[in-house]
């Protein structure tokens, strides 16, 4: 059997739809698993012993250039020779629908009122229905598994595998250490308003006292990067492509950042984290275990409309942020 997922954005999303290929593989270990993706995410994939080809797509670039929808539209047709016995749209948006639709004609995605396009369930042949608040880790095995009629539960999430994959970089064990803790920060994100105050990072950096990282991937990240080195006892990271990036989760003690992708790799490692959430929903938007801690501020947060301008994030107290890392850092 050979299907494709089409999930194209964003790395959050990506990697909270790749613990689905686990439960695949167990399913039929024979299955022939493509992946669409937009192109700047797709190292995220790379290396992953579950996913047969990874196909870069660039409808981004479409906004920028129109002309490039024609090239992207004859692109896909070519790969519908490829001849999928399914099309799983993991997104539920118009513009990821359309393009599995261009791949194939059957097709599974999320019903009218499982997501927040609902138009884009015109073009599904199976049509998964999961509740637009549940977990997202939940919804996507609903829509990615649903359709082989293959059950999961809480404990089957919670002994997951580690699902992202990396080559060895000599050049991140340089920064870590033999004799602390190494601590990841991940300052960045998507909004403003889901960004920690870089002033409270630096706080957390001073009080934990170990071997602090800081990853950036913006010159607006760079730059609160740089603040909190030159505040505490941080170190800023040189820029890293996502490859380093992965191997850098796996082998730190913890990582604390905002809800973003590479916080959350944490949780696709098995690595110790906090999420810092303020705008967007915590306990939707991660799965919490043993070691994987979410921090809320006290914002109601309705998922169906998020409003980018609560900046209620940079309300929670540091130090608690500091007792819950000194928890999963030392067992107090």
């Amino acid at each position: 059997m050979k299907i494709a997922i089409v999930k194209l954005s964003a790395m959050g999303d990506i990697i909270h739809a790749m613990i689905a290929l686990q439960f695949l593989k167990k399913y039929n270990s024979n299955i022939k698993i493509d992946w669409f993706v937009e192109r700047a995410f797709s190292q995220v994939l790379e290396e992953n012993p579950d996913i047969d080809n990874i196909y870069k797509i660039d409808l981004k670039a479409i906004k920028k250039d129109k002309s490039k929808i024609f090239s992207q539209i004859k692109e896909l047709r070519e790969y519908s020779k490829n001849s999928y016995d399914l099309v799983i749209d993991a997104q539920g948006l118009i513009k990821s629908a359309i393009v599995s639709r261009l791949l194939g004609k059957k097709i599974a995605g999320f019903s009218k009122d499982s997501t927040r396009e609902g138009l884009a369930s015109i073009f599904y042949s199976t049509k998964v229905e999961s509740d637009y608040s549940k977990n997202v880790i939940e919804r996507n095995l609903d829509v990615i598994l649903k359709p082989f009629e293959i059950n999961f539960s809480k404990d089957d999430i919670l002994n997951k595998k580690s699902f992202l994959f990396f080559k060895k970089s000599i050049e991140i064990d340089s920064f870590l250490s033999q004799t602390k803790k190494s601590i990841l920060l991940i300052v960045g994100a998507s909004w403003p308003s889901k960004i920690y105050s870089k002033e409270k990072f630096a706080k957390i950096s001073n009080y934990l006292e170990e071997n602090i990282l800081i990853a950036w991937g913006n010159e607006d990240e760079k730059a609160s990067a740089t603040f909190i080195a030159s505040n505490s006892n941080a170190k800023v990271l040189p820029k890293l492509d996502l490859n380093n990036l992965k191997y850098l989760v796996s082998k730190v003690d913890l990582v604390i950042g905002n809800d973003t992708g590479p916080t959350h790799m944490a949780w696709a490692l098995n690595i110790p984290s906090i999420t810092i959430f303020g705008c967007t929903p915590g306990k939707r938007n991660t799965y919490e275990t043993k070691i994987n801690k979410v921090i809320e501020s006290d914002s109601f947060v309705n998922p169906l409309k998020l409003n980018r301008e609560d900046f209620s994030i940079n309300s929670i107290d540091e130090k608690r942020i500091v007792e819950m890392a000194k928890d999963l850092l030392y067992g107090n």
